[in-house]
């Protein structure tokens, strides 16, 4: 699956009822949970034992891969993050409803990929060491541009401040549609050209 090394591959079905089991799942827990999921399975291990040439990380040694058949391609999210928070690994998913699939990985918070066919899915082992794959897996997944001047942390930090002040300058876009004084109007503008500003 994506194209990773066949040593990596993993055939280890995880149970629906182990998870509500071992994690204490309340009942209306289990039936958001099975709303959205059908089946999850462990599919690849990209780990020191599969992948030795790459080496260990300070941090990471390991990186599971999970497929998620999905009952509905309109999931909750939260029941990704929440299999990402009660399994101590690090997670990338691959959410499959029907013939498509999104890949999805947690950290801090979930980042997917858009909605592509399954034979097109690629996920590339990059790096000398696991942090460092798992770092770039991350980035993959997300899809959007990293400063290399900053941490993982911090990206994602600033990543989350840019969405809030776009979110801001649409909710003023709309305000300034409906605003009918001309003044309130430039004072609406300003505002957002200096959250733009911001941005930038």
């Amino acid at each position: 699956m994506l194209n990773l090394p066949e040593i990596t591959e993993l055939h280890k079905p995880l149970p629906k009822t182990q998870i509500y089991k071992k994690f204490q799942f309340s009942n209306s827990q289990q039936t958001k949970f099975d709303a959205d999921i059908s089946r999850i399975d462990i599919v690849n291990e990209v780990s020191l034992r599969t992948i030795p040439s790459i080496q260990q990380g300070k941090k990471i040694n390991s990186i599971y891969v999970l497929s998620v058949t999905l009952k509905t391609k309109d999931y909750d999210s939260k029941n990704i993050e929440k299999i990402s928070k009660i399994i101590p690994q690090n997670l990338v998913f691959v959410l499959q409803y029907e013939e498509e699939i999104q890949l999805a990985v947690f950290c801090e918070k979930i980042f997917t990929t858009s909605w592509i066919h399954e034979t097109k899915a690629n996920l590339e082992l990059k790096g000398l060491n696991f942090d460092e794959v798992w770092e770039n897996i991350i980035k993959q997944i997300e899809g959007g541009e990293w400063d290399s001047n900053l941490s993982l942390s911090e990206n994602i930090e600033l990543k989350e401040k840019k969405e809030k002040l776009k979110k801001e300058i649409d909710a003023l876009k709309k305000k300034m549609k409906n605003e009918k004084q001309f003044n309130r109007q430039i004072e609406i503008k300003a505002e957002i050209r200096r959250l733009e500003e911001m941005i930038k």
